[in-house]
């Protein structure tokens, strides 16, 4: 699990500049996320990954068009 967590941190740093404490409040939410997965019975290190990918975007409303700034026009 440590791998897909070094992956997704590493991926999503490249996605916007954050400081030193949001990256690793992220890294701490998502390696709570991940757990509750492998407990679910998630196995996969790939799924992993862009489930905590997923995860950590919807949280900062990168993936929300609105906050994202189109207007539609």
């Amino acid at each position: 699990m440590e791998a897909a967590v070094d992956r997704i941190m590493q991926t999503y740093d490249l996605l916007a500049n954050r400081t030193a404490a949001a990256s690793e409040e992220a890294r701490e939410k998502v390696t709570n996320y991940l757990n509750t997965l492998m407990e679910a019975g998630e196995t996969d290190p790939h799924r992993l990954t862009v489930c905590g990918l997923t995860y950590l975007r919807q949280l900062d409303g990168s993936v929300d068009p609105v906050k994202a700034g189109y207007t539609g026009l």
